[in-house]
This record gives C-alpha cells, structure tokens and sequence, in this order.
C-alpha cells in the first residue's frame, strides 16, 4: 500500500518529539525538563510502536501518569502574532479561514468511501485495513497544506501552533489512550464478573425495573470513573446486561447495547475523565471554570439517563 497507518504513526511520533524538544529548551517552563520527559515517551511510544516490548511499554506509561499526576506537565511561552496583525489578516481571509478545517471531514469521507479499492500499480492506495484511519491522517496533512497557501505561512508556524494546543490541553490528551487500557485490563482481569456476583449478591434483580436501573445506572457510573463508555460497556454488559437483562428477562440485545452506550454517554457529560469532551475545550476557550462544560451539560445528562431507564423497560422486548 502507498498510504499505511504506520506513515501517519510515525508523523505524530515526530511532532510529539519536537514538542519535547522544543519543551526541553523553552527556559519560560518552570518545568521543561519533566515535560520534554513526558511529551518525549509519549512520542517513542508512537515512533517505536509494536517494536516496544509490552514490559518497556508499560512502565513508559506509568511513568507519564507519575509524571502528569504529580504536576509535572508545565505550561511554555510562545511565540503569538501580533494583536494588529492577526486581525488585519482574519479581516483579509474571512470566512476562509474555516476551509482547511472542512477539508478534513471532506477528505476523510471521500477516501473512506472512494478510495476503498483504488490501486496504483498494483498497490492499495489507502490502507485497506485502516482505511477511515489513513483517510483521516491524508486529511489532516491537506488540511495543514492548505493552512499554509491560505495564511502564507510555513510547515513550521504548524508546529509552533500545534505545541501550543498541546500545551494548552496538557497531559489530558493521553487521557483517552490510557483509559482505554484500563478497560481493557478490566475485561481480562474478571471485573465484569465481579460486577455481576456484587449485583446479584446485594441487589434484588425479581424486578425488572430494578434491573433496567442497575444496567442504565451502572453504565453511566463506570462511564463517570473511566470516562470511556467504550470501556465501561463491556464490564457492566459482562456483568447486568448479558445474564440479568437477556438472560433472565430474555431482553433484545441489540436494544440492551444501543440503550447501554446511550446511558454511558450521559455519564461522559458527567465527568473530567472525559477529558476531550469536557476538560479540553475549556483550556481552549480559556474558560476561568475548568468545570464549565460538565456543569452546563447535567440538566441535559440526569433527565436523559432517567428516560434511558424507562425506554429499556419498556422497549426491551421490541
């Protein structure tokens, strides 16, 4: 293939380096040295990939929560345009602006669905593996280019933007990647039955409802904990949805795992674990409550995650 997943692996792990590096001598960082550590692991663990045995790989990873959990991510100067003169040039572009970033969606649409079984010389031209992955990096590329033709700027001014995004997000953006794992860990280590034997143990499952609640409520709560709905799915269905709710009340189960990840969603608007969703675009906005977001978002999560109770008791037959 001309495109694979390891191209745009390696693209990260050398912009996560030069973070690091640009990090390590940016002497307005009270602590380069130990956010050049942090950013400079994350990127070996993209660079050197599967090659990285699991040992080695784990032990970075506790290393960078030690290093993010006792403050060791610090914030650096950068070097910002001018107030004049990014308004005269948001003044000259426009609506312009927003053009590299529909680019991505474009693209990654187009060669997801287009580019699905293109070859040139006898070679896949996307990554048919990883195709929506692949199409996403070829984006996300296009777009940077054409954010240099549109502004007149260098491949380089994308770098400097991209270390102060990344300092402005901080450690919360390896977030999602580690609680992932944790779901993992917790599906191999048995959680989902443990889940099950405390449920059925201390809990009266005789009532349907009571049921339904425990699933909805479950979910949502190892959502609010692991702030991954995709790793709390599979504990709470290992342990309420599969042998309460379809094996004893013979529930749909394709109605259990949509209302399932429905409630799971109403416990991400819930949480700072959820770090994309709720605490990122408060650095980004620089909102003075970094709880901003979760607090404007419970009216809408609490009536939700109540209704999802009442839809799978009534609907989990259907």
């Amino acid at each position: 293939m001309i495109f694979s997943l390891e191209i745009f692996y390696l693209l990260i792990g050398l912009l996560l380096a030069a973070m690091a590096l640009l990090s390590a001598f940016d002497r307005a960082n009270p602590r380069r040295f130990t956010t050049a550590l942090f950013w400079g692991l994350y990127a070996l663990a993209y660079l050197a990939g599967e090659r990285l045995p699991p040992a080695i790989a784990g032990a970075m990873m506790i290393a960078m929560a030690l290093i993010a959990g006792l403050g060791g991510v610090g914030h650096g100067r950068h070097q910002a345009l001018p107030e004049q003169e990014r308004r005269t040039s948001a003044a000259r572009l426009g609506h312009k602006l927003f053009l590299p970033a529909l680019l991505i969606p474009l693209v990654t649409i187009a060669g997801s669905t287009l580019l699905k079984d293109v070859k040139l010389g006898g070679l896949f031209v996307l990554d048919p593996k990883n195709l929506t992955l692949v199409s996403l990096g070829v984006a996300a590329v296009l777009a940077l280019l054409a954010a240099c033709l549109l502004t007149r700027s260098t491949p380089v001014q994308g770098v400097r933007e991209f270390r102060r995004l990344l300092d402005a997000i901080g450690w919360a953006l390896v977030l999602p990647h580690l609680l992932a794992v944790l779901g993992l860990l917790f599906t191999e280590t048995g959680v989902g039955k443990a889940v099950a034997y405390i449920t059925t143990s201390y809990i009266n499952m005789d009532s349907r409802f009571v049921a339904c609640a425990v699933y909805c409520l479950g979910m949502a709560l190892f959502t609010i904990v692991m702030g991954n709905g995709f790793a709390a799915f599979p504990v709470v269905a290992g342990g309420v949805g599969i042998p309460v709710l379809v094996g004893v009340y013979h529930a749909n189960p394709a109605v259990m795992a949509a209302i399932g990840m429905f409630s799971a969603y109403c416990g991400t608007l819930l949480t700072p674990m959820a770090a994309n969703f709720n605490v990122v675009p408060a650095a980004l906005l620089e909102l003075p409550d970094r709880h901003a977001v979760i607090k404007a978002q419970v009216p809408t999560a609490l009536p939700l995650l109540v209704a999802n109770i009442f839809l799978l008791y009534f609907l989990m037959h259907q």
